[in-house]
């Protein structure tokens, strides 16, 4: 069996421990899509927080506390950068990570494209699951404000992490989509996938900038592989997050419903053939699409293998 799993952010990168438990359970080949729209430089770093995320908590080596980051991380850099007033300011890089965005950016600059950084890093960490970016090329989610009497677009990082969503935007963007081609492997993934799995991810910027680079909507839609979401929404609030803020921007409900019908079914024009929800979501109705309400709390592997077992069954 092959799985190819929809994924960025933490909520994402957690779901993949299970996927990968499951797998293992039933000998079956896992290829995660990682969302690329988080991506930026950084002090002239390429930071891939969601590809990252998912290497470190795979590989063992995610902060648990915090959720993102280095277990164990230390900030003698960042010390160091406020010391000289170096800007960005409000974005942190520990001192582990900035290795992994070295290493990262070196192979970068020397001609290496993401995909093959990413599997060369991946070589470190044994996530057990075969990574690939939703794109070599740049795309980057970027929110359109209002900001000190100026219309501007600015970094979807800039946006989360430095003014917390509270920044009022009327759309996100995604930049460099239009022209983007899929990563190698990705779409071949696709074409041979049984099942696709949509990790309970952020929809509007995890999940929308991998369907955004050119044919990979339509690969999912019309490809052969049963196609089964999972809900991020538990009783109309983010499980993490703030995706709540982000559905707004869409004029999407916040709820198990809203995100499914965002998705929509497949035999409707959407995607999706199998949608999970939480219990106290029971009763949600998505058109053309099969519904099922199981607990979906990752409150640990155990629990997250459960979930993925649930959605494979609606396959």
């Amino acid at each position: 069996m092959r799985i190819v799993v929809l994924t960025g952010g933490i909520g994402g990168a957690r779901f993949l421990l299970g996927v990968r438990a499951y797998a293992r359970e039933v000998g079956a080949e896992v290829t995660a899509v990682v969302n690329v729209g988080d991506d930026l430089y950084l002090h002239s770093l390429k930071v891939c927080p969601d590809l990252d995320s998912v290497l470190y908590t795979l590989g063992g080596g995610a902060d648990p506390e915090r959720g993102w980051g280095r277990v164990g991380e230390s900030w003698t850099i960042r010390q160091e950068l406020a010391a000289y007033g170096a800007e960005p300011s409000w974005f942190n890089l520990g001192d582990k990570d900035v290795a992994t965005h070295l290493v990262r950016t070196t192979m970068i600059n020397a001609g290496y494209p993401l995909s093959q950084v990413t599997e060369a890093l991946a070589a470190r960490w044994q996530p057990g699951v075969r990574l690939l970016p939703a794109t070599d090329d740049r795309l980057e989610t970027h929110a359109v404000v209002d900001l000190d009497g100026e219309r501007r677009a600015i970094h979807f990082q800039e946006w989360w992490v430095r003014y917390r969503a509270g920044v009022p935007t009327d759309r996100f963007v995604f930049v460099g989509a239009d022209t983007a081609k899929p990563a190698p492997g990705v779409a071949e993934a696709l074409a041979a996938a049984d099942v696709v799995l949509v990790a309970p991810s952020n929809p509007v910027v995890s999940i929308a900038p991998v369907l955004a680079v050119p044919g990979l909507r339509d690969a999912v839609a019309t490809g052969p592989a049963r196609v089964i979401g999972v809900s991020p929404i538990i009783g109309g609030a983010p499980v993490r997050g703030m995706a709540d803020r982000c559905l707004e921007v869409l004029d999407v409900e916040c709820s198990a419903a809203g995100v499914g019908r965002l998705y929509g079914g497949r035999s409707e024009g959407g995607l999706l053939d199998g949608w999970l929800v939480a219990p106290e979501d029971d009763g949600v109705t998505v058109p053309g699409v099969t519904v099922r309400a199981v607990p979906l709390r990752m409150t640990d592997e155990a629990a997250t293998t459960a979930m993925v077992r649930a959605a494979m069954e609606l396959v």
